[in-house]
């Protein structure tokens, strides 16, 4: 597990480090400089001059410290200024201070329009951002953009990246690599500032532990505030198989989904569920979806209705639907059943039946958006898995404001209902009805599939089914999710990938474990 730290966070800590347990700010700067010059080192070719591009603040700097490590050690590097150096930081005066006094001057950024930079120091913002880039910072990125850079090192952030959100701030500079200072920002961590941060570098410049303990425990701050991201290791997580057992050992999984002509999202969840260990897997469907299910999936059992039964013998359906509820360790509720007017109830059956973890995804988060009554029978085992466009339905927003940020957008649902909410994009954020999130850093664009969604749900089921808790279930499944992904991709192609090799990918990837 690793930790993600918001702008706010990171300022809070450096405060601390500073004024509190009194490591100077200068010594933090050199030490931060040292490996943006390391890394510049590593990407320099033959022929590169180095530009180090500075804002006036201690962004900036940390480049202008960086390229004098440089040019001390011989490299061809030049230092160009954007803003006024009269108004910048004391630490950025005494940068260019230091660097004019070892030889190396510093220009205007206009003056390296008609010049030639073969490897960039992009120091212009930092994770201090918070209003988008205008006047001549925007005319500098610009410039920037437009040239033909090899290779591109951030320093802490891309100039233009949001710290917190990820969001373009009107204008940003793509970076080959990002060199972050203690702990990776949440703004490199979600689209578009992944994309925009290239390969991210978490280098240690000496913030002590006691800092970061310090800041969670600060009044109004919870350490739940705190946002994660998974890697390998956290596969361990996952509840080991024990010798004595039998397929009740491992839970039972009840997927209602489906609909006519719609049978796929109900096989794939279904698949899904088994590969991530779950014992007993039992379909809802519908009664023409029976014969086609039972030949692709004959290890699942599978149970049917009419949707004349549902509509028609209310008293009789619930009775099934509670018979069904206490058959089941866990429910997937959703995938593939329509808009049919019938679905409003059978969600309304489940959800008021329902005593065990039920994760709600596709039609029946539709249902629920257009009957918002149905929020009230929310409990905190529920479990909801929206893409952009579902989550629009559910909370009235645009899918352009739950862009922007779509960390808040999740914990602002989670916690207003107290439910963990898995928000799917190409980083999915997952957050806990205790103001826990969760940053997905596994998958690829490959997955971007008819049926994705329907793998992920089953594989959280099979989570909940083998013992683990509902939140921890959600994490860990869209990080195996993201695994299984990679997986497949590396077999079927950028293009080529199916679900349900998604799936099928789950069990090579939880061998790792």
């Amino acid at each position: 597990m690793r930790m993600l730290v918001t702008g706010k966070q990171m300022k809070a800590i450096d405060a601390y480090t500073i004024h509190t347990i009194g490591v100077p700010s200068l010594v933090l700067m050199e030490r931060a400089a040292l490996k943006v010059a390391q890394a510049a080192e590593r990407l320099w070719k033959k022929g590169d001059t180095i530009w180090a591009v500075c804002g006036t603040g201690n962004n900036g700097a940390d480049g202008v410290a960086a390229a004098r490590m440089l040019h001390l050690k011989g490299y061809p590097v030049r230092v160009f200024l954007v803003g006024n150096p009269d108004k910048g930081t004391e630490e950025f005066r005494t940068q260019l201070t230091i660097a004019g006094n070892v030889g190396l001057s510093s220009l205007p950024w206009q003056e390296g329009e008609k010049e030639e930079c073969g490897l960039l120091i992009d120091a212009v913002f930092g994770v201090g951002l918070s209003r988008p880039v205008e006047g001549e910072y925007r005319q500098c990125i610009k410039m920037l953009g437009a040239k033909s850079i090899r290779s591109t090192v951030a320093v802490d952030v891309p100039s233009g990246i949001h710290g917190d959100t990820g969001t373009v701030m009107g204008i940003a500079l793509r970076a080959d690599l990002t060199v972050t200072f203690g702990w990776e920002k949440t703004g490199t961590a979600l689209y578009p500032g992944r994309e925009y941060a290239g390969r991210v570098e978490v280098a240690d410049i000496g913030f002590p532990g006691q800092a970061l303990d310090a800041v969670k425990e600060a009044e109004g701050t919870a350490a739940g505030d705190f946002a994660v991201t998974y890697g390998d290791d956290d596969l361990k997580r996952i509840p080991r198989r024990p010798a004595y057992s039998n397929k009740g050992t491992f839970g039972k999984v009840l997927i209602v989904a489906g609909s006519r002509n719609m049978c796929g999202a109900a096989y794939l969840s279904a698949l899904s569920a088994y590969r991530t260990g779950a014992g007993l897997v039992k379909l809802l469907t519908v009664e023409e979806n029976r014969q086609i299910l039972q030949e692709r999936l004959p290890e699942a059992i599978v149970a049917t209705y009419t949707p004349d039964q549902l509509m028609e013998g209310r008293d009789e359906f619930r009775k099934m639907i509670e018979a069904q509820m206490e058959w089941a360790d866990v429910v997937v509720l959703g995938p593939g059943l329509g808009n049919g007017p019938y679905v409003e109830y059978l969600v309304e059956d489940i959800l008021t039946s329902a005593f065990v973890p039920v994760i709600i995804d596709a039609d029946g988060l539709n249902a629920i958006a257009g009957h918002p009554y149905l929020t009230s029978y929310y409990t905190e085992n529920i479990i909801v898995t929206p893409h952009l466009g579902e989550m629009a339905r559910l909370t009235g927003e645009s899918v352009d404001q739950i862009k922007e940020n779509l960390a808040a957008t999740a914990l602002e649902y989670a916690g207003r209902y107290g439910l963990t909410c898995v928000l799917k994009d190409a980083a999915t954020v997952t957050a806990g009805r205790d103001g826990n999130l969760y940053i997905n850093s596994s998958g690829n664009s490959a997955m971007a599939k008819a049926g994705s969604g329907d793998v992920l749900t089953g594989i959280i089921a099979g989570l909940i089914a083998i013992g683990m808790d509902e939140e921890e279930a959600a994490c860990l499944g869209v990080y195996l999710h993201g695994r299984a992904g990679d997986a497949a991709a590396s077999k079927s192609g950028a293009h080529s990938l199916l679900a349900s090799e998604l799936a099928d990918a789950v069990g090579s990837v939880m061998t790792m474990v």
